[in-house]
């Protein structure tokens, strides 16, 4: 059995969102799984499939998620039923306070749950993922760096690998 694998997407136009899908998944490497981070133009559907833990960033539009990520969520129903069990977690980042960071980050959660995900929340900080308001800054590096901690200590957990 190899190393749990997790997989970041994410869709970023100015390039926060990308700087935070790069510090999510230094803080999951740090917990010996294996890491793939990827732009959502890159990504293959049926990679859903070779990892043990999606991790879902999109930038904040009108209160919601970039629309190339909620195609790429939408394309994945043709997996429905097979992700279950797979750790899930979100991410996104916006111009404003009050921008639907929230209601994005639930968006992207509420299709992995209905794919049948484990979701890792926090009682610290993003309760449901890292957020971040412009560019991310030292409080946002932390909070990105614990939810790819905490996903991947999860994923360990779930696949019986030792800590």
């Amino acid at each position: 059995m190899g190393k749990p694998k997790i997989l970041i997407v994410y869709f970023s136009a100015t390039g926060n969102t990308e700087k935070m899908a790069r510090l999510i998944a230094e803080g999951a490497g740090q917990e010996g799984v294996t890491v793939e981070c990827k732009k959502v133009e890159h990504t293959r559907i049926e990679e859903l499939l070779d990892c043990d833990g999606v991790i879902i960033g999109s930038p904040t539009y009108y209160g919601a998620m970039a629309f190339q990520i909620k195609k790429f969520l939408d394309d994945s129903v043709r997996y429905h039923g097979r992700l279950e069990g797979k750790v899930g977690a979100a991410f996104t980042s916006s111009a404003n306070i009050g921008g639907g960071n929230e209601t994005t980050i639930t968006g992207i959660l509420q299709a992995l749950l209905i794919h049948g995900m484990v979701v890792q929340g926090d009682p610290e900080g993003g309760h449901y993922g890292a957020v971040s308001i412009g560019r991310p800054d030292s409080r946002v590096e932390k909070e990105c760096r614990r939810l790819g901690k905490r996903v991947a200590q999860l994923v360990r957990r779930l696949t019986g690998q030792p800590s």
